[in-house]
């Protein structure tokens, strides 16, 4: 289906990315999962995306890493960032670089599905 709206989910926890996957394809996004932030940025690098979902501390470059990279290279993505480690200063630099929506977790897969639909209308 052409017009089906590309989502990137970026967790180093595997799990994360397993359980959220097949939620939002039932919600009809064509979703890539990748739990190493370098295969990501190479991804997207050479393709767009409605909607990235990203963790926030991972080996090799962040959340912040790849949030500064998207709203640089495509400013109107969409870019929520998930993160154990919710504080109100990493909360308000997602904020200042770009992020749509800051969500700790941990949360309901159903909840941050919701968010990228609405990210991605």
């Amino acid at each position: 289906m052409a017009d089906r709206k590309r989502v990137m989910v970026l967790d180093d926890e595997p799990i994360v990315g397993e359980r959220l996957k097949p939620v939002l394809e039932r919600e009809g996004f064509e979703v890539e999962v990748f739990t190493e932030s370098e295969g990501a940025l190479q991804r997207l690098a050479e393709t767009a995306f409605s909607v990235i979902v990203t963790d926030l501390k991972m080996k090799g470059p962040s959340g912040m890493d790849i949030l500064r990279f998207v709203k640089e290279k495509a400013p109107q993505t969409a870019v929520i960032v998930i993160t154990g480690y919710a504080t109100i200063e990493t909360h308000r630099e997602a904020e200042a670089h770009g992020a749509l929506h800051f969500v700790a977790k941990p949360f309901k897969m159903q909840d941050l599905a919701r968010l990228v639909a609405k990210a991605a209308k």
